[in-house]
């Protein structure tokens, strides 16, 4: 921090944020000519990033900004039903998506052929949520309306308690045509809250408490509209609140109530974004674990996928759904959306047209993956917490998360790579490895490098208030993060041929 009230990135730039929100773009400017990881201006990203994190308060609504976004970039859908064959072309950008709530991006450059590596970034954009259960309608308990929800990972912990608590989601009906379709929704106010008890009521204000008994959301105050004989007996609207469905089908403008199938509806965090900090310096947002490093990754992708010519190496983007659950349905890590999708792409380009085990062996033996997860930021009110040399800051740069236990796949190679990718890039790296005294936590990393057989590291972001509900982030730290990205998928393939095998 500077006397002046300005930040100095990671290239030695004073940038002025007292201001910040009424100077930057709402998208950082379109080049005609795609710009180096150097050239690349972290304060351009702050309010961007902000706009992504307010308008995807879930994963499906994440899944729909990127393909949105990809989309507008050149990127053209491919779907997992359909062959790819005679679809990949040589300078071509394209993106798939896995239950509306994974997605991954490539691009596949000018001299590329069959037994090439993959620069790949592979992040997670689920969040700790709670989910509503399968009938969420409960009974009226002291004048006041109910909801049946379910922690999803640590979702309702404490710092859910006294928030203002918004509905989305996505929503899957039968429509005129008698065809089933999803469609996401989430309404514009908050309609629940958990509240604490005053601790005026001594011990039974202090807990533990009962998350089935003691934690389920209050959506009103008891009413007429509570009537359930408007819902059409049998049908799924019926095992749920009335006025909620009466809500959700208004703001989606569904008139028939047995239209409905089916439901994934969630609570969240509904207050949005923030600058905060004497000059701005922080960004203070719900869900920025770990939306925050795969918005970078995906811009990052983006950038560097706008020139294509004279490479040979593949760029990749792959966000997964329930890395906090641990990564095991067929959205999450692992499952085959990365490895599937490399082996297409492989079979597209061979000479034979298949991806044998041996050109399979060959891409990955020549990719790099960066295992991209939001890490612990120093938080000054408890350094005895930290390693005194393993302390990352906001607003620096990504910090490179090490683990001798194997919850991380850090090792000397990936990391002397990664470092020469980021002077290349003008970045800053920074390293973290918890005490010994403390567990360690876990990321899509290892299950994918050991899946694969590619050489990984993780590395993220850092962060204060990890798996709360609110969480803090440097306000430079969106924009660092995608010069990072970009400088991975511009240098990997140049930084990879100094490396002997």
């Amino acid at each position: 921090m500077t006397d002046t009230g300005s930040i100095v990135s990671s290239n030695g730039e004073a940038i002025t944020l007292a201001n910040l929100l009424d100077v930057l773009p709402s998208a950082p400017q379109k080049q005609s000519k795609a710009k180096s990881a150097k050239d690349i201006k972290p304060a351009d990203y702050t309010k961007p990033f902000m706009e992504f994190i307010d308008s995807s308060p879930t994963v499906f609504h994440a899944v729909s900004y990127f393909s949105k976004r990809l989309e507008r970039e050149g990127f053209v859908r491919l779907s997992e039903r359909d062959s790819w064959k005679g679809k990949l072309q040589k300078g071509g950008k394209y993106y798939t998506t896995r239950n509306g709530s994974s997605i991954i991006g490539f691009s596949i450059p000018t001299e590329y052929k069959a037994g090439n590596g993959v620069a790949m970034a592979a992040g997670h954009i689920d969040a700790l949520t709670a989910r509503l259960k399968p009938v969420s309608k409960k009974p009226s308990t002291a004048g006041y309306t109910m909801l049946g929800v379910a922690p999803y990972a640590g979702g309702m912990n404490s710092t859910w308690w006294d928030r203002d608590l918004g509905v989305g989601g996505r929503v899957i009906i039968k429509n005129a045509q008698g065809k089933i379709e999803s469609r996401l929704v989430k309404l514009d106010w908050p309609i629940a809250r958990i509240s604490t008890l005053a601790p005026h009521f001594g011990s039974a204000a202090v807990g533990p408490f009962n998350p089935e008994t003691q934690m389920t959301p209050v959506i009103g105050l008891e009413s007429s509209d509570d009537d359930q004989s408007g819902m059409p007996v049998g049908t799924f609207a019926a095992s749920q609140p009335a006025r909620l469905v009466k809500a959700i089908t208004s703001e989606m403008g569904i008139k028939d109530y047995s239209s409905i199938i089916n439901w994934e509806l969630e609570l969240f965090e509904f207050e949005p974004s923030r600058l905060g900090g004497l000059s701005k310096e922080l960004l203070f947002a719900p869900r920025i674990d770990d939306k925050l490093c795969s918005w970078a990754a995906l811009e990052g992708l983006i950038e560097a996928s706008k020139d294509l010519e004279g490479r040979g190496t593949i760029n990749a983007c792959a966000l997964f759904d329930d890395e906090e659950i641990g990564s095991k349905l067929r959205q999450g890590a692992m499952g085959n959306l990365l490895s599937g999708t490399v082996e297409r792409i492989i079979e597209a380009f061979s000479e034979d047209g298949k991806a044998g085990a041996n050109v399979v062996n060959q891409t990955y033996a020549n990719s790099f993956l960066l295992s991209a997860d939001v890490t612990h930021a120093v938080n000054p009110n408890f350094m005895n917490a930290y390693l005194a040399d393993h302390a990352p800051k906001l607003n620096v740069g990504l910090c490179v998360a090490a683990d001798p236990n194997g919850h991380m796949t850090t090792d000397a190679v990936s990391s002397a790579l990664l470092q020469r990718i980021a002077e290349k890039s003008g970045h800053t790296l920074q390293v973290f490895q918890i005490r010994n005294d403390s567990r360690s936590g876990g990321t899509v990393g290892p299950m994918l490098s050991a899946a694969m057989g590619v050489r990984a590291i993780d590395a993220g972001l850092a962060q204060l208030s990890m798996h709360s509900i609110r969480a803090t982030c440097g306000s430079l730290d969106p924009g660092l993060g995608v010069q990072i990205f970009t400088g991975l998928f511009e240098h990997f393939e140049e930084v990879d041929a100094e490396f002997e095998e």
